[in-house]
């Protein structure tokens, strides 16, 4: 039969969990990509992490998230992340919206999901986790990609698409990369080099905005101005610099857990258009990498695994139906993991780059 969990790993990831098994405490770094509604493949298991496995250690541990990834971090923050993470799939999986709904209308539904993940003392259990370190990244507009104004934000985006396929590096000429983190200073691990990255401190004063800004796709939401305690400026999607990360940026000791659409990482949101822009994950020896496989993904409803483009190929009653068998499917993927755990060969069914 099929396995439902793929599973990779680095080499040294893969040394360490053979001989200490699968320790929660060896993780230090949760990454959560950009994807919007692709999270819902990752339901279960996401519940699964964060109720239980991630809870069975007292050491530090860091998460860096863009867009929806950091909304599902959030939840983990809470104290009682299943709770929460029933809020985030409530209310995304239900969106409803006008035939042809305003930046304005999207923001001002997503601004209610983040409400209800965060409840009215979220908040403060975010900023004072006694272990999580929460990193959330942002994109700060340069240029006409900070416009408000339309057709100057459509050309800012082209320009940087263009720039984009020339060079990574010339993305930076349109957007710098903000990190909001809980406590002070932020993860060393996590001193990114590119971008022009600065990072600022989550408040209470700034943390819904931040979340919302790091999910806010440019002509599709609203986005965020002046974020208090950051740069001035127009706050975007994180993912555009940071849609599945650059891998080989990390430089904390402890391994890096990655539960994750697919076995390809692409860095940003315009290098989905540039096949040789994927990360050579085998390289990065400190990765454990979890995602649906091909099989169980081509055995989904529609053969594929939720996406944005659902909202326009798909009716609204037809969607939502959609994606809750996907959602149900998905707990295949947190039964195969719960095994694997329980194997006596922590290595069963693993792919390890030689």
């Amino acid at each position: 039969m099929a396995r439902a969990l793929s599973v990779y790993m680095g080499r040294e990831a893969a040394k360490r969990i053979s001989v200490e098994g699968w320790s929660a405490d060896l993780f230090r770094l949760l990454l959560g990509a950009s994807g919007g509604p692709k999270w819902f493949i990752l339901d279960h298991l996401d519940r699964f992490l964060f109720s239980d496995f991630l809870q069975r250690s007292n050491r530090p541990l860091s998460v860096l998230g863009s867009s929806i990834g950091a909304w599902r971090h959030a939840c983990l923050a809470m104290p009682d992340p299943v709770a929460a993470i029933d809020q985030l799939q409530q209310g995304y999986l239900y969106q409803r919206y006008s035939s042809k709904p305003t930046p304005e209308e999207v923001s001002a539904v997503s601004r209610k999901i983040l409400e209800a993940i965060m409840g009215e003392h979220g908040g403060a259990h975010l900023l004072s986790h006694p272990r999580i370190q929460t990193h959330v990244v942002t994109a700060r507009g340069r240029g006409f990609a900070a416009s408000s104004s339309t057709p100057a934000l459509v050309a800012g985006l082209g320009a940087a698409a263009l720039n984009n396929t020339l060079s990574r590096q010339r993305l930076q000429s349109h957007f710098q990369r903000v990190v909001f983190h809980s406590g002070s200073p932020p993860d060393p691990g996590l001193s990114l080099q590119d971008f022009q990255t600065s990072y600022c401190e989550l408040s209470e004063h700034n943390i819904l905005q931040t979340l919302h800004a790091s999910g806010a796709i440019p002509l599709v939401l609203a986005g965020e101005q002046n974020i208090p305690g950051a740069p001035t400026g127009q706050y975007w999607d994180g993912g555009i610099i940071d849609y599945h990360f650059d891998l080989s940026q990390y430089r904390g000791e402890g391994l890096i857990l990655y539960p994750h659409f697919s076995p390809s990482v692409i860095p940003g949101w315009f290098d989905k258009f540039l096949p040789r822009r994927k990360t050579a994950i085998r390289e990065v020896e400190k990765l454990v990498l979890l995602c649906p496989s091909a099989e169980f993904t081509a055995n989904l409803p529609l053969g594929k695994i939720p996406d944005r483009s659902d909202f326009k190929r798909l009716g609204e009653e037809e969607r939502i139906n959609y994606w809750e068998q996907c959602v149900q499917r998905s707990r295949a993927l947190a039964e195969e993991f719960v095994a694997l755990l329980e194997s006596s060969d922590p290595l069963a069914g693993v792919a390890v780059f030689d």
